[in-house]
């Protein structure tokens, strides 16, 4: 299988690759808490960047309410934690499954009527503000009072109950970028992968050569909804509180989407270039603000409004096919 990941991949691309995991690895050795934290929220947004790449980048349906998979993952993981007792990692073996079966929901309605293009956007919009009215009112999970997981103060770390240091939290999210990168890598090799190129570059040109276009848009709705569940997991025991105002609000669905956006949409790379350019670039600049003593209300937001303007006019493909070309490496854009 790893013969077959690797095969027609240029040997300087593979070097880099392994280079940049080994800086990866190596990393928390060097950083302090503050940047281990910024490196925490790239990998974050890489990982749940490339989740969403599946959806729109391989199969070409916008989502802007990813959110809601977020907030679905968050939610039941930290409550059965909260209520039962029941660990993270069980939880998520209950969380994937309602976010896959909410996208599957989702999806169902709009491909089945045909819901396409910007009334899909809308229709996945709506599902998250639903959600966020929802839990607003959900006694279960405390409603808009917030639901806090108990926070000890640990000796070791637990990786079983995601209990301790930030550098445990740091390699688990590292591990999950790296292995939804391999299955990225994988899903585009294979042959669903080429089918969902063939529905985004033409869906009726697609149907019209046998391909079931409704199945297989399901499969991509059903594979980016169960894996961004895991990065909801994440955020709450990373963060120990979940709001709904915070966790399921549209403003989180679009930092989701600009980093494959500002990376290159389709790139294996893209997601988690733009993610290290936004986040890192973002958080660089509050910390400056901040040691200069100014309160800038909205400035991240407005340095995101920049990037994506900049990108848009200057590399509309992203960064990342500009910059494998300077390299001189390639990769199959779905």
């Amino acid at each position: 299988m790893i013969a077959r990941l690797i095969e027609g991949v240029p040997r300087r691309t593979l070097a880099m690759l392994a280079a940049l995991l080994i800086a990866l690895i190596a990393a928390p050795l060097v950083s302090g808490d503050y940047l281990l934290t910024v490196m925490i929220l790239i990998l974050y947004f890489a990982y749940i960047g490339q989740a969403w790449n599946i959806m729109m980048g391989f199969a070409g349906q916008l989502s802007l309410g990813h959110a809601l998979y977020v907030g679905l993952g968050a939610y039941t993981a930290a409550a059965l934690y909260v209520h039962y007792g029941i660990g993270p990692w069980i939880g998520l073996l209950v969380a994937v499954p309602i976010a896959a079966l909410a996208g599957a929901f989702i999806g169902f309605l709009a491909f089945r009527f045909r819901v396409a293009g910007v009334y899909f956007a809308i229709l996945t919009i709506a599902f998250a503000e639903f959600a966020r009215v929802g839990f607003d009112h959900l006694a279960w999970t405390s409603g808009s009072s917030g639901l806090f997981l108990p926070v000890a103060q640990y000796t070791h770390n637990d990786l079983w109950l995601l209990r301790g240091h930030p550098v445990m939290f740091y390699y688990v999210i590292l591990a999950a970028t790296a292995l939804a990168f391999i299955i990225c890598r994988a899903l585009l090799q294979s042959r669903v992968g080429y089918f969902w190129l063939a529905i985004r570059e033409d869906e009726e040109a697609a149907r019209s050569a046998g391909i079931d276009t409704f199945h297989y848009k399901m499969v991509a709705v059903v594979i980016s909804a169960g894996m961004t569940s895991f990065a909801g997991v994440f955020y709450a025991f990373f963060y120990n509180n979940l709001f709904p105002e915070q966790v399921f609000h549209i403003s989180r669905s679009i930092e989701i989407i600009l980093g494959p956006i500002v990376g290159g949409i389709g790139t294996l790379f893209g997601p988690i270039l733009g993610a290290l350019l936004l986040t890192g670039l973002a958080e660089t600049l509050t910390a400056a603000l901040a040691a200069l003593g100014v309160d800038l209300p909205g400035a991240k937001q407005v340095f995101y409004g920049i990037c994506l303007l900049l990108v848009i006019v200057a590399l509309p493909d992203g960064v990342w096919p500009w910059l494998a070309r300077k390299l001189g490496v390639r990769e199959r854009k779905s």
